[in-house]
């Protein structure tokens, strides 16, 4: 059947648009602006060119810049392929020349939908899937955004005050409003353990005295001021105050992630499985865009996944497997992260975890293989619309 295919290499400001027909010929190849009339001229100008035959669009995201012209490309009926970026890049070696050009990669990226069976179609999702995916993509870039700031405290008060640095979980609360009052050793002598206890106790954190005990101790151990102590200090404070501020956004977008999770038809079906909570369940549901339709089989989300490894054979090598180059990352992680909870609170996972891991496997890859068996387990779950229940290992009899 005669096609039309067309890539669309998509940036900020412009998306350069480009046309091939069965044959690999160029029929137009333009950059237009990331602006809607632009936008649906080269849509009817390809529709044009295309004279009643099919036309498959091919894109390299499936979100942000090029949101605007997936929303008019859908409007219109049209089917559109993702391509990953990563495999934009390996194929352009295989094309001629060296430079890279936007028209370049447009080409690379119709010409590799033309040839290529295995690119999966950009769906339409719908309203509530589509808030999961803004709501849990702003959640990791926040939790991005706390982890540097972590390791930056933790830097700048190990370089100031040792010891306390080695007392103090900065990833908690407590911890953290103590250093917004108090920095150095002399400050924390100075306050003592009963005025620090009820500094922090009006300022509701939690085991307070405990926490003002670790801190005079820490303080006591040193009575070396630090060159450039007091700039630190206020280093410290400002840093405390930004991973405070962070956890408090965090927060309110898990309260949105949670109400917009439980709206969804698959919610319950998806919390029942032990390890998977509102947070990873909306990430799940993100991932496959809301739900399983798209997958044939278990191996197929499997793979999607990044949970079942891929061969890599030569010779009289066989059986050699490694972990797939191209899979969902955030859906690989939910998978892992909800099998390595399991363990702590399922029999059955725990049971499967335990017969790995006395066969001779690692920790990571015990994980993994659960993981792996976990995606057979929702697939399936999803499919009978049930949820799932913990039936306890049978036992021998004595």
């Amino acid at each position: 059947m005669s096609r039309i295919w067309a890539g669309i290499d998509s940036g900020k400001g412009h998306h350069h648009g480009l046309a091939l027909d069965t044959d690999g010929k160029t029929l137009l190849s333009r950059r237009v602006a990331n602006d809607e009339p632009e936008l649906l001229k080269l849509i009817g100008d390809v529709l044009d060119l295309a004279d009643g035959r099919q036309v498959t669009w091919a894109i390299d995201m499936t979100g942000g810049e090029p949101a605007l012209l997936l929303a008019l490309l859908v409007n219109h009926g049209q089917e559109v392929l993702y391509i990953p970026g990563r495999l934009v890049n390996r194929a352009s070696d295989g094309y001629r020349g060296e430079g890279k050009t936007d028209a370049r990669d447009a080409y690379v990226i119709a010409d590799q939908a033309r040839m290529r069976r295995d690119l999966r179609p950009i769906r339409p999702g719908d309203e509530a899937v589509i808030e999961l995916k803004l709501l849990t993509a702003r959640r990791a870039d926040l939790v991005e955004d706390r982890t540097r700031v972590v390791n930056c405290l933790r830097g700048t008060l190990l370089s100031m005050f040792p010891a306390l640095e080695r007392a103090l979980d900065v990833t908690n609360t407590g911890p953290l409003r103590l250093l917004t009052g108090y920095q150095t050793p002399a400050a924390i002598r100075r306050a003592g353990v009963i005025r620090l206890t009820k500094w922090l106790a009006n300022r509701k954190v939690r085991n307070a005295r405990a926490l003002a005990e670790a801190a005079v101790e820490a303080a006591e151990r040193q009575h070396t001021a630090i060159p450039g102590e007091k700039t630190i200090a206020k280093l410290v404070h400002t840093l405390a105050e930004e991973v405070m501020a962070l956890n408090e956004q965090i927060s309110e977008v898990d309260k949105l992630i949670e109400g917009g999770f439980h709206e969804h038809e698959l919610a319950e079906i998806v919390l029942s499985v032990p390890g998977i909570g509102a947070v990873l369940g909306a990430e799940f549901l993100a991932a496959v865009g809301g739900g399983l339709d798209e997958f044939d089989s278990p191996d197929a989300l499997a793979a999607f996944a990044g949970v079942a490894p891929a061969p890599r054979d030569s010779g009289k090598v066989s059986g050699n497997l490694h972990r797939p180059v191209t899979y969902h990352r955030r859906l690989q992680r939910v998978f892992y992260t909800s099998a390595l909870v399991s363990v702590r609170y399922d029999p059955n996972s725990r049971m499967f975890y335990d017969r790995k891991r006395a066969e001779g496997k690692k920790h990571v890859q015990a994980v993994l293989a659960l993981a792996r068996r976990r995606v057979n387990v929702i697939w399936a779950l999803i499919r009978d619309r049930r949820c799932y229940e913990v039936t306890p290992p049978v036992t021998e009899a004595a």
